[in-house]
C-alpha cells in the first residue's frame, strides 16, 4: 500500500471506455470505487474499480468538487489536487476512460501558446478528441482539458500507467465518499482552501466507509 501523501496544502484537503467523449453521459459515484454510468441513450451500467488504480475528476462545475483524486488498487486515496475544467461551450466529457497516451512535454496544436511555451506538459490523454489532464492554470477554465497545478500534474503523471489507469470524470460530488480518508491523512481546512469547498463542507454529509473499503 502506498504511503499517505497529503496533497491538500493548496486545495482541500474490467474496462469501460467511452472514447467518443459524450458530454451528455452521467457518472454517479455510489461508493469510493463503484459508479453508475448513464449514457446519452439512458442505458445504465454499474462499474466497480475496486482493485485498480484510478483517478476521479470531480469537475469544476456547480454540484461538483473541482478536485482530482488518485486512488490506488488498495483503495487508498493518496493524493488530491485542485483542478479547473471545461468552460461553457467546451465542457469536459463525463465518463470512465483509460489513460491511452502520456506526454511529458507538449504544446497544444489546437490552442498553441503565442509565446511558444508548452501549455500541456504532463499530459494524460483520456479521450481521442484531445481531452487530457495536464499542468495548467487552475484559475482559468479550459477548452475541455483538466488543468492541474505543477505539483499535482507531475505526481499524477508519474503514477498513472498508460492503458491501465482509469480516469473517472463526474459532474457530481465525490468528496463525501473520501472525506474520512482525507481526515485520516491529516487534512485540515485552512486559509488556502477554496471558497466553494468551504461552502460545501458546511452542508456535506460524509459517507462512512463500508467494511473492506
Amino acid at each position: 500500500m502506498k504511503k499517505w501523501i497529503v496533497g491538500f496544502c493548496i486545495v482541500l484537503l474490467g474496462s469501460l471506455s467511452l472514447q467518443a467523449g459524450d458530454a451528455k453521459s452521467k457518472v454517479f459515484p455510489l461508493s469510493k470505487t463503484r459508479f453508475a454510468v448513464l449514457d446519452s441513450h439512458g442505458n445504465e451500467k454499474i462499474v466497480d474499480l475496486k482493485g485498480q488504480d484510478f483517478i476521479v475528476v470531480s469537475l469544476r462545475e456547480k454540484g461538483a468538487d473541482g478536485i482530482a483524486y488518485a486512488i490506488d488498487k488498495d483503495g487508498v486515496v493518496w493524493w488530491a489536487a485542485e483542478i479547473s475544467s471545461g468552460a461553457k461551450g467546451h465542457e469536459t466529457p463525463s465518463g470512465i476512460f483509460p489513460v491511452w497516451r502520456k506526454e511529458r512535454y507538449y504544446m497544444s496544436k489546437a490552442h498553441p501558446d503565442p509565446n511558444g511555451v508548452n501549455n500541456m506538459d504532463f499530459s494524460l490523454w483520456f479521450t481521442s478528441q484531445g481531452h487530457a489532464i495536464h499542468m495548467g492554470n487552475t484559475n482559468a477554465m479550459s477548452h475541455g482539458c483538466i488543468h492541474m497545478g505543477a505539483k499535482g500534474a507531475d505526481t499524477m503523471f508519474r503514477w498513472a500507467q498508460k492503458g491501465k489507469t482509469k480516469v473517472v470524470v463526474t459532474r457530481e460530488h465525490y468528496l463525501p465518499f473520501v472525506y474520512y480518508d482525507l481526515k485520516k491523512s491529516g487534512y485540515k481546512e485552512n486559509a488556502q482552501t477554496p471558497a466553494h469547498i468551504k461552502a460545501y463542507l458546511k452542508t456535506m454529509v460524509p459517507v462512512k466507509p463500508h467494511m473492506g473499503e
